[in-house]
């Protein structure tokens, strides 16, 4: 049988692979979806030694990641928040 030959090059390639993390579990309602539930008052959380300013149509959510703001609109819609995965956090 003639199998391909690895060289030095290619096993230090397959050996720095990134490999997946176990163990995260999500304590929200979905994995990228913005819900009622994750909804927090803006008027009690300060980031940075700030208040948080909101428009009318927002809203300020937290997750396992931290806090992120987001439309009311997003909020049970069903589809993935795009503010929830970006990477425009408060901590």
């Amino acid at each position: 049988m003639n199998w391909p030959r690895f060289g030095l090059m290619e096993i230090e390639m397959a050996k720095a692979k990134r490999r997946h993390q176990t163990g995260n579990t999500v304590t929200t309602p979905s994995w990228f979806g913005s819900h009622e539930s994750m909804v927090v008052d803006h008027s009690e959380v300060q980031i940075g030694g700030q208040d948080v300013l909101l428009s009318e149509d927002q809203v300020l959510c937290k997750d396992d990641n931290g806090y992120y703001i987001t439309e009311k609109k997003k909020l049970d819609s069903g589809i993935a928040d795009p503010n929830r995965y970006s990477n425009r956090r408060y901590r």
